[in-house]
């Protein structure tokens, strides 16, 4: 078995043993938490790092993806190095 096929079923594994425990994946994997109102605010949590920031795009590091937001006037209102919130007419949410 390849390194990277053992490493996507180490992955799998271990979100079905947090699953089977109803533990909460964004605390045990690490994994970003969106959270949208409408389509003019959205708060996420467990980021990494902002990649690209102007009023049309938004792009955000997880662990183990990376989240872009597209629309007008966007703004990141606040953020600490675990939360942020992002308004501005959003019209799109795209997982990378």
């Amino acid at each position: 078995m390849k390194k990277r096929e053992r490493k996507n079923n180490n992955g799998l594994k271990r979100e079905a043993l947090v699953e089977s425990l109803r533990l909460p994946k964004d605390i045990c994997m690490g994994a970003m938490k969106v959270t949208m109102t409408g389509s003019r605010e959205a708060w996420i949590e467990n980021y990494r790092g902002i990649l690209e920031y102007t009023e049309e795009l938004i792009l955000l590091q997880g662990k183990t993806c990376q989240v872009c937001f597209e629309g007008n006037c966007l703004s990141i209102d606040y953020y600490t190095n675990e939360d942020m919130k992002i308004s501005g007419c959003i019209n799109c949410v795209r997982y990378l």
